[in-house]
């Protein structure tokens, strides 16, 4: 009886902490086994030459770091993947501050504005291989609508501009733009809503509008809105497989090919069922991503930190 009712008064004084971790542990679970436990995995399958076939011990052969050796000295396309990428994280982060505005713009008491709402959160809701099957129309050379507004100016793009590689990778990249910015948006608005217009207004007592109630009011508390938003666009970025496949499948000449449809060429596809080449690509995606990932969460984890001071 002593030891029951011992029991149940530890229980209600650790309720606090035990009900958060009880609800988490499902979601930890699942975590542990198709995130955490397949990221090891993929570097130690990356050490293998393997073919995906049969047991990677008995059919793999072990060669240490040579995958690794030939990605970044051999590889061209490997390299061309990785510039790819590069070009993916600079223009992708656009989508950051062009959510910020229209979420702005969306956020006045203006006459229609639900239909103006709908109309620019209308793209997150499509499909990744509808908005690449959309602008693969959009994108035809001489019928497309993009080759007939640009023809108004006298420019012509031989090929198309998916067609041409100096131009394939951008075009692609405004497409991801599309329901990336609108991504943005939502995460702004829901922003938006929590900022303390008691701040708002004694930023107007103090001569603050434009420009400077933005900067020195209105973006501070909108910080959590802008991590996760950056975090989101990175990985986008990153991962830009769906959109590759739709509209390019790499080509033309393997121009627009980034590092998340190169693992898939090397490890699954006809040209490659080279499964340590393609987890030593994953790996190297995921050591990138989580560079910059971290680099974020370090600068989140500062700042509050300055705030509890």
């Amino acid at each position: 009886m002593t030891t029951a009712s011992a029991d149940g008064g530890w229980l209600a004084r650790n309720r606090m902490t035990i009900t958060p971790i009880l609800f988490l542990l499902p979601g930890l679970l699942f975590f542990s086994v198709y995130v955490v436990f397949p990221i090891f995995q993929s570097f130690y399958i990356s050490t293998f030459e393997w073919n995906g076939l049969g047991e990677l011990e008995e059919q793999g052969r072990y060669v240490g770091l040579q995958n690794y050796h030939e990605l970044f000295y051999y590889d061209r396309n490997f390299e061309i993947s990785l510039w790819n990428n590069v070009r993916w994280l600079v223009l992708y982060l656009l989508a950051i501050p062009a959510g910020l505005f229209i979420a702005l713009f969306l956020n006045q008491t203006i006459v229609g504005i639900r239909v103006y709402k709908s109309l620019f959160f209308f793209p997150f809701v499509i499909s990744q291989v509808v908005v690449g099957l959309v602008f693969g129309w959009f994108y035809l050379p001489n019928d497309g609508l993009f080759d007939v507004l640009v023809g108004w100016f006298g420019i012509d793009i031989k090929g198309g501009v998916i067609g041409n590689p100096n131009t394939a990778t951008y075009g692609i990249i405004v497409a991801g733009l599309w329901p990336q910015t609108a991504y943005c948006m939502i995460l702004y608005l829901t922003g938006l809503n929590a900022v303390d217009p008691e701040q708002i207004e004694a930023g107007r007592l103090d001569g603050a509008k434009g420009w400077r109630m933005l900067w020195h009011v209105i973006l501070p508390q909108l910080r959590p809105a802008t991590f996760i938003a950056f975090v989101v666009t990175i990985i986008g970025a990153l991962r830009s497989f769906d959109l590759i496949s739709i509209m390019t499948n790499g080509g033309p000449f393997g121009s627009t090919r980034v590092l998340s449809f190169y693992m898939f060429e090397k490890a699954l596809s006809e040209y490659g069922f080279r499964m340590g080449y393609g987890s030593a690509i994953a790996v190297v995606l995921f050591l990138i991503m989580l560079i910059f990932i971290g680099y974020f969460l370090w600068q989140m984890y500062q700042d509050e930190k300055a705030l509890r001071r």
